[in-house]
């Protein structure tokens, strides 16, 4: 069909008039969220803690809950502000791109620049990012985002087809009818996954809270029985164990968990990589499988033709004219280019079409009519369905040369096109780096057995070259170098099987069909020229050619695990400490050797440095981590063990030592816990002695700041009895000497786990 778009000069004029083809979000509503932090269940514990506070009369105890309860939810709301500020400007860079008629000539240009009146061509895996009246073809477009239904819709020239909707097949012109708020979605086009689940990290680092309210369950119950037993009064246990409860709750960890993954993911936009999907951050630390296509991924994605063979009796020259016709001109592949370069390298001119129908991966060629022949270009696999005779003819053709495309002159094969990738320079050293880290790469393609064994052999990789017909129950990925004649749509299958083998699945795409799988795969990553849809399925999105990103993916990942272990460890180790040395002080010496304020405070000043923990140093390591909530919980209680002892041990000597006032002990014991708390932090922060490495700025200054700020309480005694320097040295001394003692032991332990 002949249509004339705008001139770029048109389209300037009427972006000037109308404004870019974009819907401002919704801006964020800071108080709106603080409100939402107050309506949780981690909300609700405090809030009846509160009340029960207020109940019993503890008007200062009250007075730190509520501070605790709207710090929460303060930081809470601080750190999704910022996560949404960090999501929004990688969206800015996810904009889908169109190809556009201006200037009478085809070009791609990113959506937010179109204008109305402009003449797009819509194909397969296109996200609409306008509204456009369609003028040829036909398009099946999944409208689940406008409309809720998830049944297709098949429309044709005359119709609409509506911003936000996804072309999942066919291929149409169109006319720009309406733009940016003017369009029925009116919603930002925005390639960014907001409504995935939470990922492996997220949903293991929730069963803490199951061990703590464990702990917490079986020690209230000691404490009621003994109660009991002494004849107390209940009641008065009552904000003690509100206490306990209170310090289990991680109030923390949501802010810790948008610090660190924000932190990643701009990190990861200056290095080339985009995060659509925050968990696939988390998910990188423990892929230990990667499905890599190779075209555009382990090849450049360039492909030039190595040879071409003539099957007809027409001239060379005039069947690669005919081919012309089946060349797509609008959205044009890597096969399309080579054969346009290779047209223009031997000066062939290229003919219009009559008719034309694009390549899909379901038909396997694309097809045009002209000067009285019907010529299809594609797979020869399929042609040999049409063509019977092509069997004996392509004996005399080498196809470990690379890919062959065929050419079918009114349903007989009339020539073989080799095609090859040029390797990409640092795809070797990338794989032999993702051996290094524990990972195994498995190469996918399209190409026939032969050629994928020598692409295969050339970057290094080890094991079988097999053919997905011969792909089987009981392959194992250990064995496998790459898997050939690979269709899109056997990509999802060959993701679930790998899952289903107890595998964390990575894998790379760019297609349509490719979504499923991209989806599927724990961390799914868009390549650079990927179709809009595949990203919008994916949790990473390539900038940059080649496989060296992918590195920068696990990088992030490992920091962010290591950050997450520190603060498993911590929360665990430190709420345990806190809640044992306690109730077993109860139980020995009739007393709780805290007060309800330092409990408080010292919950407030541990959130504190834990939310930082998000920014800390890391270390990386070459291997996939695996996370063991159980193997965690083991040292973590261990570690505790080991400072309730200890702390113990210290009560037990300021009793024998004549500290008589109770109020004094529970300040002592107050400035133990913290100290004890911040060096719990150092020690499991790094696989080196504490004192070997350096936290953090963020981590650090905090951590300086609640150690002063605990001394200076203690001193002049606000919310707590006020103790003497010398009562103030000597707890903060016997916790540095714990730590040191305690490291010497826990660094070698864990260096032989």
């Amino acid at each position: 069909m002949k249509v004339k778009g705008l001139t770029q000069a048109e389209a300037d004029l009427r972006l000037k008039k109308d404004g870019l083809n974009q819907v401002p979000e919704p801006e964020f509503s800071f108080w709106k969220d603080f409100a939402g932090k107050l309506w949780n269940l981690s909300a609700w514990i405090l809030e009846a803690a509160l009340l029960l506070e207020c109940a019993l009369g503890k008007w200062i105890q009250s007075l730190f809950v509520l501070l605790m309860l709207l710090f929460a939810a303060y930081n809470g709301a601080t750190q999704k502000k910022k996560s949404r500020k960090v999501l929004s400007s990688i969206s800015q860079q996810l904009t889908p791109v169109v190809a556009v008629l201006r200037d009478d000539r085809w070009q791609k240009i990113d959506s937010k620049y179109l204008v109305v009146g402009d003449i797009v061509n819509l194909q397969k895996g296109d996200i609409l990012a306008a509204d456009i009246d369609l003028l040829d073809g036909n398009l099946t477009l999944d409208e689940s985002s406008i409309t809720g239904e998830a049944k297709n819709v098949h429309k044709k020239a005359g119709a609409t087809a509506f911003a936000g909707t996804t072309v999942m097949d066919g291929e149409a012109l169109g006319r720009v009818s309406a733009t940016g708020t003017n369009s029925r979605s009116g919603q930002t086009i925005n390639l960014i996954n907001t409504s995935a689940a939470p990922g492996h990290l997220q949903q293991l680092l929730t069963k803490i809270i199951y061990y703590l309210c464990l702990l917490d369950g079986v020690l209230t119950v000691i404490l009621l029985i003994a109660a009991l037993i002494r004849g107390e009064n209940i009641l008065e246990m009552l904000p003690f164990l509100a206490m306990m409860f209170i310090a289990s709750i991680p109030v923390a960890m949501p802010s810790t968990f948008a610090l660190s993954n924000s932190f990643e993911a701009t990190r990861l936009s200056k290095e080339g990589v985009l995060t659509s999907d925050l968990t696939g951050i988390q998910d990188a630390a423990n892929l230990n499988l990667l499905l890599l296509d190779k075209t555009g991924t382990i090849t450049e994605n360039k492909t030039a033709v190595a040879s071409f063979a003539n099957f007809s009796k027409l001239s060379d020259e005039e069947v690669l004219a005919l081919t012309s016709l089946a060349i797509d001109q609008r959205n044009q592949s890597v096969i399309d280019l080579a054969l346009m370069d290779f047209l223009q390298e031997k000066k062939i001119p290229v003919k219009e079409a009559e008719a034309f129908t694009p390549f899909t991966s379901s038909q396997g060629y694309s097809e045009g009519r002209g000067e009285g022949h019907d010529v299809k270009l594609g797979s020869v696999k399929q042609f040999s369905k049409i063509d019977p005779a092509i069997s004996e003819q392509m004996a005399a053709v080498d196809l470990s040369l690379g890919r062959s495309v065929g050419i079918l002159l009114d349903d007989r094969l009339a020539g073989i096109f080799i095609t090859k990738d040029k390797v990409r320079a640092d795809s070797k050293a990338a794989l032999a780096e993702l051996v290094k880290r524990g990972i195994k790469p498995v190469m996918l393609t399209g190409d026939n057995q032969k050629t994928a064994a020598s692409v295969a052999e050339e970057v290094g990789l080890t094991g079988k070259v097999i053919s997905i017909s011969d792909f089987k129950e009981g392959v194992k990925a250990e064995d496998l170098a790459g898997i050939a004649d690979v269709l899109p749509e056997d990509k999802l299958d060959m993701v679930k099987y790998f899952q289903k083998a107890g595998y964390i699945v990575g894998m790379t795409g760019d297609g349509v069909n490719d979504s499923p799988a991209l989806k599927q795969a724990e961390v799914g990553i868009a390549v650079s020229n990927a179709a809009d849809v595949a990203k919008k399925s994916s949790k990473m999105v390539l900038l940059d050619e080649g496989l060296s990103p992918i590195v920068k993916i696990l990088d992030a990942g490992h920091r962010v695990y290591q950050r997450m272990t520190t603060w498993s460890l911590t929360k665990l180790a430190r709420t345990a400490e806190l809640t044992m040395l306690l109730t077993f002080s109860y139980l020995i010496f009739g007393y709780l050797p805290m007060a309800l304020n330092a409990m408080v405070i010292y919950t407030i000043m541990n959130n504190m440095v834990t939310m930082m923990i998000g920014t800390d140093k890391t270390h990386i390591t070459y291997k996939p981590e695996n996370w063991d909530m159980g193997k965690l919980a083991k040292i973590a209680f261990s570690l505790a063990g080991a400072w309730t002892i200890i702390g113990f041990a210290f009560v037990s000597a300021l009793t024998k030592a004549g500290v008589n006032h109770h109020d004094q002990v529970g300040t002592m014991v107050y400035v133990f816990l913290v100290m004890s708390a911040m060096m719990i932090v150092l020690i499991t922060r790094t696989k080196r002695f504490f004192w070997q490495s350096a936290p953090s700025k963020p981590v650090a200054s905090v951590q300086i700041a609640d150690i002063l700020l605990t001394c200076l309480l203690a001193l002049l005694g606000i919310a707590m009895p006020a103790i003497g320097i010398k009562e103030l040295l000597t707890p903060l001394a016997v916790a540095f000497l714990a730590a040191i003692l305690i490291d010497l032991v826990y660094q070698p332990v864990m260096k032989n786990k």
